[in-house]
């Protein structure tokens, strides 16, 4: 996406549709100019900034609907230029004709999330701040919230910046050494830098390791409900959501296709995914469904395994959990076990039988019985702590990748200077890291990265 600051842009930047209000949004050095030409009320042009006034939007003698217009002025607005948002009634018919006019008038339709960029362009975000942007946007539940908000107000970036400051502090005087590389002087304090090196290769690992807590707060969840037919995997799914989501059945192997769910609990969403009964079976679809539930289990958070207590003795009731334990070996996927149908009558005389396991929780799906003890444990198993949303958390891949790749040369910079190399070698992975941790904030030449990122915002952002 090629940015033209000179052009003015415009944009719906409400989501589409019927509603009470829309607002269009114009950028640009004409944007005031192009405004009060189609404006009939104040003289656009000598009012004060932030302010707001009302007047309808004319098509010469045509008016197209009564409006408030808040004009904003550089370089105090969104996007550091001039700026009008037009609040218009809610009708797609309004709003589309007034873009239409000015559009007539000079400006030009904007790009998805180039008001966003042209707010990076013109300093009023760094890069980190920008795709905060979209996160706020996106977000769904409290924890991406706080997250999200955490991130635009500036959190991460002033910890990138501290670190790349300290490091560009040093890579100068590395810099420096070689330009008098024939003096043999040592600018840079070797055993200062070094324990720098392992300051911010500590900083990085914390932020790296940050990331599978970020993206669970930024994605969800994922928590499959496995089992053999006719456990009540289902009739959990529908119990959690409190209403009929899937099909409830008596015959085995109902479910065939996996059926995914959201549900927040304590401001952090959870994607409940109930799959098909896990068997054996000659039937061709009901194989691939079994096939896609184990993928699933693989690829979960957490697993919900569920099993009928009336149906399998301790013995197999063992045999059962070593088997998908070996499922699961090498992901990350934790196992949560649940008995169901705790209901029936004959329950009591075989309650004892279980006090052996661990890890597993008794309910009653039908009759929502003990559903809170296993929501509770779920969100035990996956402790997110998410009181403590105000540390620094990685939410974007982008950022892991660019870390990881900081901390990767960092690491040859300490292994550097353990070997005693050279002051060129040591400025090359230095220059390294500072190109990595810049990329986070856009303090590097990102053209394409530039496009690549403000090419996923809304019309309108």
């Amino acid at each position: 996406m090629s940015i033209q600051l000179e052009e003015t842009i415009c944009a719906l930047a409400t989501p589409p549709g019927i509603g009470a209000i829309g607002v269009i949004r114009l950028s640009g050095e004409k944007s005031i100019s192009i405004c009060n030409e189609v404006f009939n009320g104040k003289d656009l042009t000598t009012v004060p900034a932030n302010t707001i006034h009302f007047g309808s939007i004319r098509d010469g003698e045509r008016i197209l609907d009564e409006v408030l217009v808040s004009v904003f002025k550089t370089p105090h607005s969104y996007t550091g230029e001039d700026s009008i948002e037009i609040s218009t009634h809610g009708s797609s018919y309004i709003q589309q004709q007034i873009i239409q006019l000015l559009i007539r008038k000079g400006a030009k339709p904007a790009e998805p999330g180039e008001f966003t960029q042209r707010a990076f362009l013109n300093g009023k975000l760094d890069l980190a701040e920008a795709e905060a942007v979209a996160d706020i946007i996106a977000s769904n539940s409290e924890a991406s919230h706080s997250v999200a908000i955490q991130q635009m107000r500036g959190g991460f970036s002033e910890e990138i910046k501290m670190l790349r400051q300290q490091l560009l502090d040093f890579a100068s005087l590395i810099e420096l050494e070689l330009d008098f590389g024939e003096e043999d002087v040592e600018f840079a304090n070797r055993t200062q830098l070094n324990t720098l090196v392992e300051t911010i290769i500590k900083t990085t690992d914390d932020l790296v390791t940050s990331f599978d807590k970020g993206n669970v707060i930024k994605n969800g969840i994922p928590v499959v409900i496995a089992g053999a037919p006719n456990t009540g995997k289902s009739t959990l799914l529908n119990a959690l959501l409190n209403e009929d989501r899937a099909i409830v059945s008596e015959i085995a192997g109902t479910t065939r296709d996996t059926i995914e769910e959201e549900l927040i609990i304590d401001g952090v969403v959870f994607r409940f995914i109930d799959t098909a009964g896990i068997r054996h079976t000659d039937d061709t679809i009901e194989a691939i469904g079994v096939k896609k539930a184990l993928e699933k289990v693989k690829s979960s958070a957490v697993v919900l395994y569920m099993f009928d207590v009336h149906e399998h003795s301790v013995g197999d009731l063992k045999n059962i959990m070593a088997s998908l334990l070996k499922e699961v070996q090498g992901t990350k996927a934790k196992v949560i076990w649940v008995g169901n149908k705790i209901d029936h009558e004959d329950f009591e005389a075989i309650e004892h039988e279980f006090e052996q396991f661990h890890n597993l929780v008794l309910i009653s799906a039908r009759e929502k019985q003990n559903l809170n003890v296993l929501i509770d444990k779920l969100v035990s198993e996956i402790n997110l702590d998410t009181a403590n949303l105000n540390q620094t958390i990685v939410t974007n891949t982008r950022h892991f990748e660019a870390l990881t790749s900081a901390n990767m040369a960092l690491q040859k910079v300490k292994s550097g200077l353990e070997s005693n190399v050279s002051g060129d070698l040591l400025a090359m992975d230095i220059r390294q890291a500072l190109h990595n941790l810049g990329s986070i904030t856009g303090k590097v030449d990102v053209e394409e990265l530039l496009g690549n990122i403000f090419g996923r915002f809304c019309i309108g952002k």
